[in-house]
């Protein structure tokens, strides 16, 4: 691989229990699976912002218990998008953003802004939520990525907005949710949500590879092309067999 550091692989959160009989080793205490799956996967998506608020020391605590070069993405508290007038959403912007997640430092990756399903893209509703969008809290920058679930979001004028506001746009898998493709950002945000239960490695190896093609063929474009591919929902005990061979895969590549 060209780039290994511009390609990250991993799952959605790090606590599950089903994992305690096929990831994580038979008797690691609980408090170690944070440490355990960080040396497995290069990135992990932190679900509990969605719903719950952490303090600080929360964020300063999962940096340290994470290698150099490990990165967390992470969902902002679903009160931010949770509405009809995303113009409102200012307020609860700032207050996630400076909860602590500085604290991350360089292990700081992309915000992912997930909006209801039911939700309509909207060029001036939209365009107002990406005005109030910071470009960095404490001196590092941020990256932000719209998890948009209706596809009204599929069209150019949504992605010449998102590109004028440098935000990216989660692409997803799933059976649900539109596959939105975005040429022109820098940023591929992927969201695998396919997996089986019946397949060891979640996904079938040669569909593997496919996603590991276009990852490899994304970040051959130029040094400022990433890729955060993640294993969410599906089949959920299988998500870090899948992300583990998929590293197997883009190692061999």
């Amino acid at each position: 691989m060209s780039s290994p550091a511009r390609i990250r692989v991993g799952v959605g959160g790090w606590t599950y229990e089903p994992w305690r009989d096929n990831f994580y080793p038979a008797g690691l205490p609980h408090s170690q699976e944070l440490h355990y799956a960080s040396r497995k996967l290069t990135a992990i998506e932190i679900n509990g912002t969605f719903y719950s608020t952490f303090k600080p020391d929360h964020f300063a605590k999962w940096r340290d218990e994470t290698p150099e070069g490990f990165v967390f993405s992470m969902k902002a508290n679903r009160f931010t998008t949770h509405r009809r007038d995303l113009s409102t959403a200012g307020d609860s912007i700032e207050r996630f953003v400076n909860s602590g997640i500085a604290e991350l430092k360089d292990r700081l990756g992309p915000i992912v802004w997930q909006l209801m399903p039911t939700a309509q893209f909207d060029a001036g509703n939209i365009g107002a939520f990406f005005e109030l969008l910071p470009r960095e809290v404490k001196g590092m920058p941020l990256r932000h990525v719209l998890d948009a679930r209706h596809p009204s979001f599929d069209a150019e004028e949504y992605l010449a907005l998102a590109r004028r506001h440098g935000v990216a746009t989660v692409h997803a898998d799933s059976e649900k949710y539109p596959a939105i493709a975005d040429d022109g950002s820098d940023l591929a945000y992927l969201r695998l949500m396919r997996a089986e239960a019946d397949r060891a490695t979640g996904y079938p190896v040669e569909v593997l590879e496919q996603w590991a093609a276009g990852a490899q063929a994304w970040v051959d474009q130029g040094p400022r092309k990433e890729v955060f591919l993640f294993f969410i929902s599906g089949a959920k005990e299988r998500n870090p067999a899948a992300a583990m061979e998929m590293l197997r895969i883009l190692g061999e590549r």
